[in-house]
């Protein structure tokens, strides 16, 4: 046998199962980097930030895009500008534009409304006057707020004078925050080394609470309520 036989059965050999494994992980891995980037990249640059050849970031690339080209898929790889990028399919846009136009806005909330809920998702569950103690403000406009938003909810009276209102957070905290449960909070010992990493690493210092002297902006400040009746 010749040296061009040798050649061309090396070439034409099937890949492994150890070579398609990589190969899977590599094509994962493209996918994940089209899908999180904004601008779209070459195959050239992914090539040269993971060190990978050129030929096989191509060759996979390539078996991307007819992957996503599908009638059972949302979503397309295309080439874009040199670069590959990820987005919707055309003949599904105007599907997608009338599901966004009857979203929620996103939920936003001022910094009294989140120490406010900080306060009642670690303490729960919690009167208001307890509340406006830790926080040392009067907070019974962003109560209302988060009551409103559906973040928080009655858990009952406390049994003290005034029988007050206890409050706790509700199913919508949890998946507004990304939480399965209460117990995935972050513990105080690790908010303690946020901060001590933030201030080692010179970075922006965690916020120190609201002075009581002074009303958060978008929460104006109310009198403290009267106290429950029986």
């Amino acid at each position: 046998m010749d040296e061009m036989d040798v050649t061309q059965l090396t070439e034409e050999r099937p890949a492994t199962s150890q070579e398609a494994s990589e190969d899977a992980q590599l094509k994962a891995i493209l996918e994940a980097i089209v899908y999180v980037t904004d601008e779209p990249l070459s195959a050239q640059q992914i090539s040269a930030a993971l060190g990978c050849p050129l030929d096989k970031v191509k060759r996979l690339l390539d078996e991307l895009v007819a992957d996503y080209a599908k009638p059972d898929r949302g979503l397309a790889v295309r080439e874009v500008a040199g670069g590959y990028k990820m987005a919707t399919k055309a003949e599904h846009h105007e599907a997608v534009r009338a599901f966004v136009k009857k979203l929620t806005p996103p939920l936003k909330l001022s910094l009294a409304a989140l120490e406010t809920l900080s306060v009642v998702a670690y303490k729960q569950p919690v009167t208001a006057p307890e509340i406006m103690e830790i926080r040392g403000v009067q907070g019974a406009g962003v109560l209302k707020t988060l009551l409103d938003r559906k973040l928080i909810a009655a858990a009952g009276r406390k049994n003290v004078i005034g029988k007050p209102i206890l409050y706790k957070t509700t199913k919508d905290f949890l998946v507004q925050f990304g939480l399965k449960d209460l117990t995935e909070l972050p513990s105080l010992k690790e908010f303690e080394e946020i901060r001590r990493m933030a201030i080692d690493g010179d970075a922006i210092p965690v916020p120190e609470p609201t002075p009581a002297v002074e009303p958060v902006s978008g929460d104006p400040a109310t009198p403290e309520p009267p106290a429950e009746e029986n």
